[in-house]
């Protein structure tokens, strides 16, 4: 995969109406709801996908949780932010020839991404283009379903003319 997307976990998780609520609840079921999404979303659009969340408080190294081939969860060390690790981290993938979308509404890490070479999506953007991908995907499933039934003359029959050739039918 050629093509990497970096998400702000908590700007994005913030900027999400449904999954705010359910930060102030439970930070933990927030953030794995994200990862769900993103998952899917990913997956469809063929990213890469790297969700970095700040350490918030913690102690200790922070963490890299690889989810899938195509995803990871990172963990930032103690008193290293979100922004940080995601600008660095941005600068070396575009230095390697990958195109970086990096999610996040702050504006000077916008900036700073743009600068190295990156491409900036709003963290509102983002939502709005999963609900759209979710939606897409649903779709095609139930276009798929649709293609599995039996393709009997009688289901592409107007009523009309089944009705007629039923007719026929019982007048032998």
């Amino acid at each position: 995969m050629d093509e990497v997307l970096l998400v702000d976990g908590y700007n994005v998780i913030n900027a999400w109406p449904e999954l705010a609520e359910l930060l102030s609840e439970d930070m933990g079921h927030a953030r794995d709801k994200l990862i769900e999404y993103l998952s899917g979303y990913g997956a469809y659009k063929q990213y890469q996908t790297m969700i970095v969340f700040d350490a918030h408080q913690a102690d200790g190294p922070g963490g890299l949780e690889q989810i899938t081939t195509a995803l990871a969860v990172v963990y930032t060390a103690e008193k290293e932010t979100a922004d940080s690790y995601i600008e660095r981290s941005a600068y070396v993938q575009v230095r390697q020839g990958r195109r970086v979308y990096v999610v996040t509404n702050d504006w000077a890490e916008q900036l700073l991404i743009l600068g190295a070479g990156a491409f900036r999506i709003p963290a509102r953007e983002l939502v709005q283009d999963v609900r759209k991908v979710q939606k897409e995907i649903r779709q095609g499933f139930s276009d798929a379903a649709l293609k599995c039934r039996r393709q009997e003359l009688g289901n592409r029959l107007d009523a009309d003319v089944a009705k007629r050739l039923d007719e026929l039918r019982r007048k032998g």
